[in-house]
């Protein structure tokens, strides 16, 4: 079953990267543009919305059924899984999910594109970040895989 969902994890990865950028790239091109926020607008931002939070939940699984969180601290492997990527994750959802919810108050497209480009585009530096982490504390990793 930790194989499942270690690969399930591995590969939503993906799906959650480009539903986050797609949506700050278009939040970023409805704000400067000053274009209409749309029904495909809020549509995508759901989508990026629920994919990261199937992306805690699987993380969350992981997170658990290893026991990572009671990794030796002072190993940095272990350390790294053990709080940094689950405490870099969290915040980057939270922040997915507080733009979308405020973007949803927003009286004007202007502000609601602004709101997703804040709010998406902190989660995604938080996100790139995490992976660089990863990369640095276990070099027989790269970016974008295993």
């Amino acid at each position: 079953m930790y194989e499942i969902l270690k690969s399930a994890h591995s590969g939503w990865r993906y799906l959650v990267i480009i539903l986050l950028l797609v949506a700050f790239i278009s939040a970023l091109m409805g704000y400067v543009g000053k274009k209409p926020y749309t029904e495909g607008n809020r549509k995508l931002n759901v989508f990026t919305l629920i994919s990261s939070h199937i992306q805690l939940l699987l993380g969350l699984a992981i997170y658990f059924m290893h026991d990572w969180y009671k990794g030796d601290s002072s190993v940095a492997i272990q350390r790294y899984w053990k709080m940094e990527h689950i405490s870099m994750m969290l915040i980057a959802i939270v922040l997915i999910t507080v733009g979308n919810a405020r973007s949803k108050r927003g009286t004007t497209a202007l502000a609601k594109h602004k709101t997703i480009a804040i709010f998406f585009g902190l989660a995604l530096l938080l996100i790139v970040g995490a992976i660089f982490a990863m990369v640095k504390v276990d070099p027989s990793r790269h970016f974008f895989g295993m």
